[in-house]
């Protein structure tokens, strides 16, 4: 499995238009093309004002074609024009992972 992780950070009192935006406009896209997320997070300690997401991937070539899909769906883009239009978000981290060779889930 390979596994998408990502997070995003807003201006501080962002966080909950950023989400709003994206529960409204982006989920329920993003999920048609890449599946539920395994985790979808908000930061209660540490730096605050930031989310996480967790996409799991059979490869890097079904992360492609689910991604290239996502980007031409004109309703992605549509948010993402909207978020961008909002200005609430800062940075954004993506890290591509594989599991640990002696990790197991459970059955």
């Amino acid at each position: 499995m390979l596994y998408d992780h990502r997070v995003y950070t807003t201006r501080p009192g962002g966080l909950a238009r950023q989400l709003a935006l994206y529960g409204e406009h982006g989920f329920e896209v993003q999920k048609r093309h890449q599946g539920a997320p395994l985790a979808f997070l908000v930061t209660e300690t540490g730096p605050l004002n930031s989310y996480v997401h967790i996409w799991a991937y059979e490869n890097a070539a079904h992360r492609e074609a689910a991604r290239a899909a996502l980007a031409a769906d004109p309703e992605w883009r549509a948010y993402l024009a909207r978020s961008s239009q909002a200005g609430d978000l800062i940075s954004q981290e993506n890290r591509l992972m594989i599991e640990a060779p002696f990790f197991r889930k459970a059955p």
